[in-house]
């Protein structure tokens, strides 16, 4: 017994030992064959990664370019590495992954749920930020249904600040109304909103009752059937890459179904100027028209461009006359079925003159992929120009992606 337990022992060690030594490095290869400098996020199977690295899931791991620095890396709730790669014009980058603590990762990509600013669900990349409205907006009575953008010019994470920036300082200024100071009120309302920029971009977005930036909507005989807010979030993915949130829309009656559920699965990237957007119904029993697009407002109907795979629009802003600048959004619909239009809606929204959009005839049971996306004249994209040059890069990569091979 003595013999053959020492013998276990030594089998097990040497199995051990054998598995230990046959653990090896991991190198992506990032291969662009297009005539275009490309810098976007690749994914690799983070399984295959760690079975190669000897190590188990969750385990630390190093990314280091082909200079031997470490790169930032992100492990995303569907099994994915990402890794951040810039590839010149047909050309080639290298990556090497082993075992070890990597330094602490500058955050790119975040987001969270403002219960504070009635359940706002926020976000932003070193670009731009967005939100979407939340229950506790609903049930104020209020009527906004789209996603919010926020401009930026600083690649720095904002929203949070501006959050607190502006609503630490609400019960001061009412308290200044109170006693009569107006102007002292003012000075500290414009000192503080995130409606005002302070150096660093603001909210200056109309969205109301409309798709705003960029959501989706079921259609009927009479035009766009437009959601409210969401009932519930779930953020799958927080940076320091990519940010994911999953949301869940109130239950509604649509033709004869009642209780068709509206599901949306989102992502925004490090440097990407467009979110993707995946959406599903439950409960939905017969095919639809599906749209998904922006807002059009009425100081400015003609800066509208409906291509065969892209809805753009160059937004004047809330307040065109004073801020002299543009925000630039648009859908882009990459994989083909989609007539673009301008829509008239079923009721007339002050303030805006329909909505351009891609529409897509919808199955139950489908998932829907698009992208939306925003930018600004101050920062990034200084013409309208550029942002069309933009969109039709960004579909030229997503139809072309990089090829990725790991050894």
């Amino acid at each position: 017994m003595k013999t053959f337990g020492f013998i276990a022992v030594t089998t097990f060690c040497m199995m051990l030992f054998a598995q230990q030594t046959e653990a090896k490095d991991v190198t992506i290869t990032v291969k662009n064959n297009a005539d275009v400098q490309r810098q976007e996020l690749v994914e690799v199977d983070a399984a295959s990664v760690y079975k190669t690295l000897g190590i188990g899931k969750g385990e630390p791991f190093i990314v280091r370019n082909a200079l031997g620095q470490e790169v930032a890396a992100q492990v995303t709730y569907d099994g994915k590495i990402l890794v951040d790669a810039a590839v010149r014009p047909m050309g080639t980058a290298v990556f090497t992954v082993t075992k070890g603590t990597p330094k602490p990762m500058k955050t790119f990509v975040c987001g969270k749920q403002y219960p504070e600013r009635v359940d706002d669900v926020a976000w932003e990349n070193d670009r731009t930020a967005y939100r979407v409205y939340g229950p506790a907006l609903q049930r104020s009575g209020e009527r906004a249904f789209g996603v919010d953008v926020w401009v930026k010019n600083t690649p720095d994470l904002e929203v949070d600040k501006r959050y607190v920036t502006e609503l630490s300082n609400h019960h001061k200024i009412q308290e200044l109304k109170k006693a009569g100071k107006d102007r002292e009120a003012l000075e500290m309302t414009q000192a503080t909103t995130y409606h005002y920029d302070h150096g660093y971009g603001l909210d200056c977005y109309k969205v109301g009752p409309t798709l705003g930036g960029g959501a989706p909507a079921l259609m009927d005989d009479n035009g766009l059937i437009l959601p409210y807010c969401y009932k519930t979030y779930e953020i799958l993915d927080n940076g320091p890459l990519r940010f994911t949130v999953k949301l869940v829309y109130n239950p509604a009656k649509i033709g004869k179904d009642a209780n068709v559920v509206e599901n949306r699965l989102l992502s925004l990237d490090k440097g990407s100027n467009f979110n993707r957007m995946e959406v599903w119904f439950d409960g939905l029993t017969q095919p639809r028209k599906l749209a998904a697009g922006v807002v059009i407002h009425s100081e400015d109907t003609e800066s509208v461009v409906l291509g065969k795979d892209m809805v753009l629009y160059a937004d004047p802003t809330d307040n065109p006359a004073k801020q002299n600048f543009q925000i630039y959004v648009g859908a882009l619909f990459p994989y083909g079925n989609v007539a673009t239009q301008r829509v008239a809606d079923a009721v007339p929204v002050d303030g805006a003159a329909g909505h351009a959009v891609g529409v897509t005839e919808y199955k139950p049971g489908e998932r829907f992929v698009y992208y939306f996306g925003s930018a600004w004249s101050k920062n990034d994209v200084r013409t309208f120009n550029e942002w069309k040059l933009r969109a039709s890069e960004t579909i030229d990569a997503l139809r072309t992606p990089l090829k990725v091979t790991v050894e």
